[in-house]
């Protein structure tokens, strides 16, 4: 029983009391009385440690091993809680401590970066894999037939890389700082193109950086979650992307609910792949009781029949000798490429792919600064965009990078400026630093005033970028950020805006759009264009900061 009522006067506690001591009577007398109920594996985090519940810190991909999370609570007795993140992020979560006490293990792809961190390395007390899966190329089949690549089971890194900077091979790829099949990928690339036969060096990754960079002018499509990626796959006008570089798993999943046309056959380099082994970790904060939950949950996920069931469910290959692989997986393995050998080298690479070997970005804020953005919620906007504009990155996660056009509008009732600025390459000078501080400025410069005529703003924005687009001639990764507290109330309707997106070229209709929903801002019109756009609506309910540092992975 659950007494949560407080406060009703003495008569009411001694019920209370009376009531407690009757079913604790009741409970230990009869024999049939049933165990208490399981927690919710949906429940919210608890921030101490509950009996029979693990809490894991994840990778997003994970949330199709949840079936046979609820069979082991079944058969084990252990609840699992699941918190997602991306893994990089989930790795510097550990490394800094901020996972103690709040998290009993980790489950990411991959736990090859949080091993480059002495201090994160200290943190995990054992790790168990579960499952392979390697990253791989999808490419459409019609694609893969005009390559001349008969089967696909002879194709190497080179050759792909030849196919994309001949512009025969277009591709989607999630973010590296924020993926770990994005990461994965990008390793892979450099060591096969280095030619590296130990451990990834900076000699290495600058001798494959040419090559690096050609690779990359075929990537079309950019996402902070591989889900998203393959919805952006879906959606893309045919023939602008013809591959997707991600897990071998997520690949042949996709192809379950791809028309025939759009279906992808896995590439595996023959030179060499990188794999996610999804290893469950139990950290070392974790106490005795979550210590043999772990255990009992490892044991029974490693069962053969079980890890039948993980690969029939999610296509990835068993790691238990013996265990049946779903029907139609490979079974047979390629070499792993080597992996960098320090965190600086994996920093610096990751911070290369962002500055100078992926195509650069056209990003556009449209941010309310109407009347109720006044006070706390305008500081918390200019704080959030101004740490975009901070030097103390040293993956490239955040700030904005090298070689991106960057403009702010602000709007309230009408649009009251559009600045436009150019972050240069660190080798120019000026670099970037000075550029970096002029978008502070503006950001620093809102005020709140007015009120809200988003529709009317927000097709400002793709004016600008239209003649953005026509001015450079460029290719660039394009996006807009929708930010506001609140429902639109002046100009245009949401039918006018969608009349208006209708009528784009369909270049610019592609062009996503990323709501961020603040205050009370009106949901319905936020997911409608985010739906109209190919975009994703974003919560800055819970930390705005956060929320524009995650929509990086997307632009």
């Amino acid at each position: 029983m659950n007494l949560r009522t407080k406060h009703r006067g003495r008569a009411a506690s001694a019920v209370a009391a009376v009531l407690a001591a009757v079913l604790a009577a009741a409970t230990a007398c009869t024999s049939s009385s049933g165990p208490a109920p399981h927690p919710n594996p949906s429940d919210p985090i608890a921030d101490t440690p509950k009996p029979g519940v693990l809490r894991v810190l994840a990778g997003s991909e994970l949330q199709d091993i949840q079936p046979v999370l609820d069979e082991a609570r079944k058969a084990t007795g252990v609840t699992v809680q699941l918190a997602f993140t991306g893994t990089l992020d989930g790795a510097d979560t550990v490394s800094t401590g901020r996972a103690d006490g709040k998290y009993d293990a980790t489950w990411f792809p991959s736990n090859q970066y949080l091993r480059l961190d002495p201090a994160g390395r200290s943190k995990v007390l054992s790790e168990t894999p579960v499952m392979v899966s390697p990253v791989a190329v999808g490419v459409r089949s019609s694609v893969l037939g005009d390559l001349g690549w008969g089967d696909g089971s002879k194709v190497t890194w080179a050759q792909v890389g030849d196919a994309a900077a001949a512009g025969k091979l277009s591709y989607g790829m999630s973010d590296p700082t924020r993926s770990n099949s994005g990461f994965s990928a990008l390793v892979a690339v450099a060591s096969a193109f280095s030619g590296a036969g130990a451990a990834l060096t900076e000699a290495d990754v600058r001798k494959a950086a040419p090559q690096l960079k050609q690779f990359f002018t075929g990537q079309k499509l950019t996402s902070g979650s591989s889900g998203w990626l393959a919805q952006a796959y879906g959606r893309a006008e045919p023939g602008k992307v013809g591959a997707l570089v991600n897990y071998e798993s997520v690949l042949l999943s996709l192809n379950r609910t791809l028309p025939a046309e759009q279906r992808l056959t896995v590439v595996r380099p023959v030179d060499g792949v990188v794999s996610a082994d999804y290893p469950l970790s139990l950290l070392s904060s974790a106490q005795q009781g979550e210590r043999d939950s772990f255990q009992r949950l490892t044991g029974y996920l490693l069962k053969p029949d079980v890890q039948k069931r993980i690969s029939e469910l999610t296509l990835r290959r068993p790691v238990t000798a013996g265990a049946s692989p779903a029907a139609g997986l490979p079974s047979d393995r390629r070499r792993e490429l080597p992996f960098p050998g320090t965190k600086a080298v994996a920093d610096g690479l990751l911070a290369a792919y962002q500055n100078e070997l992926r195509r650069p970005s056209r990003t556009v804020y449209v941010l309310d600064t109407s009347g109720s953005m006044d006070g706390q919620r305008l500081d918390s906007l200019k704080t959030a965009l101004g740490r975009l504009t901070g030097a103390d990155d040293t993956r490239g996660v955040s700030r904005f990078r090298d070689r991106e056009e960057v403009t702010l509008i602000s709007f309230a009732s009408q649009v009251k400026w559009t600045r436009t600025h150019v972050v240069p390459a660190s080798g120019a000078t000026p670099g970037p630093a000075a550029e970096l501080a002029s978008i502070n400025g503006d950001v620093q410069s809102l005020k709140a005033e007015g009120g809200t005529a988003l529709y009317d703003s927000l097709e400002q924005a793709y004016r600008v970028v239209e003649g953005q687009q026509k001015a450079a001639g460029d290719d660039r990764f394009t996006s807009i950020v929708l930010m506001t507290d609140g429902e639109s109330n002046e100009g245009a309707t949401d039918a006018d805006f969608k009349r208006f997106h209708d009528g784009l070229p369909a270049a610019e209709q592609s062009i996503p759009v990323f709501p961020i929903k603040f205050g009370e801002a009106a949901v319905a019109q936020l997911q409608g264009i985010a739906d109209l756009s190919g975009g994703k609506l974003f919560d800055g309910g819970g930390s705005l900061d956060g929320v524009f540092e995650e929509i990086r992975g997307y632009q």
